[in-house]
């Protein structure tokens, strides 16, 4: 007997998702930084395009999130995170694409990601979703003034 395809609906972050949110970018991102507090990325996405944060249900639960945002040149996709018993069912790509959608419709033409070079299993994921990893150098610099 074969299990039927799991069933997601992707949709706009809404107010009472938050505490699912948090505890779900917190189990996939034990190691972020404190700058990427869950609370405090989701009150200034809210400040920002809030229609590109989304998530994605199965079965009524919260199941997996992105996030996105176009700066007028290039579009950005960050934090994507699915619980890991509904990974390998579809949810990630499915988010990926709404929120290439949600890019497309602000006019994006491009989209970027980052990924930890450690994490070859993300690499591979977005590899099989169309992205190709591209030679740039990213830099960063913190404006808060915290090493």
């Amino acid at each position: 007997m074969t299990t039927p395809p799991t069933q997601f609906a992707i949709r706009p972050f809404q107010p009472a998702d938050r505490p699912a949110l948090v505890s779900l970018w917190a189990r996939v991102f034990p190691d972020d930084p404190s700058r990427n507090a869950p609370q405090a990325m989701i009150d200034n996405k809210l400040c920002v395009q809030p229609e590109l944060l989304l998530v994605g249900e199965a079965s009524g639960e919260l199941a997996g999130a992105v996030m996105a945002g176009y700066d007028g040149v290039r579009g950005w996709i960050y934090h994507l995170a699915v619980t890991p018993e509904q990974r390998r069912r579809g949810l990630a790509t499915e988010l990926v694409r709404a929120a290439e959608e949600g890019l497309r419709r602000l006019g994006c033409q491009k989209a970027n990601l980052q990924v930890r070079a450690t994490n070859q299993d993300v690499v591979a994921f977005y590899r099989s979703v169309g992205y190709e990893v591209e030679q740039r150098v990213s830099m960063g610099r913190r404006l808060d003034g915290a090493g």
